[in-house]
C-alpha cells in the first residue's frame, strides 16, 4: 500500500514537471523540467517493478536513467547560452 502511495506521489510531481515544462519562461527552465521529468520516470519504473515483483524493471530504469542524462547533455551542448539567462524569453527577436 505505501508503494502504491509513493507511485501516486511520483505521479504527481511528474504532472508538475510536465506544467514547468509546457509554461517555463525561459527555454533552461524547460530543459531542467524536461530533465526532472525524466527522473520521476526513472524512480516510477523502479517502484513499479517492485510492486509488481519484477527486479528487472531496474535494468530498464537505468538503461532510461543513461539515455535521459546523455540526452539532456546534448541539447545542453547544442542550445545557445543566450537563450539561458533569466531575462530571456523563447521568442526570437532579430
Amino acid at each position: 500500500m505505501m508503494f502504491a502511495a509513493a507511485s501516486l506521489a511520483i505521479l504527481v510531481t511528474m504532472g508538475l514537471a510536465l506544467a514547468r515544462a509546457l509554461l517555463g519562461p525561459t527555454r533552461f527552465d524547460r530543459i531542467l523540467a524536461v530533465n526532472m521529468f525524466g527522473t520521476k520516470t526513472v524512480t516510477l519504473i523502479a517502484v513499479g517493478g517492485f510492486l509488481i515483483n519484477r527486479p528487472e524493471f531496474l535494468d530498464l530504469a537505468l538503461v532510461y536513467a543513461t539515455m535521459n542524462f546523455i540526452g539532456v547533455i546534448a541539447v545542453l551542448k547544442f542550445s545557445s547560452p543566450a537563450a539561458m539567462t533569466a531575462g530571456e524569453t523563447d521568442e526570437v527577436s532579430r
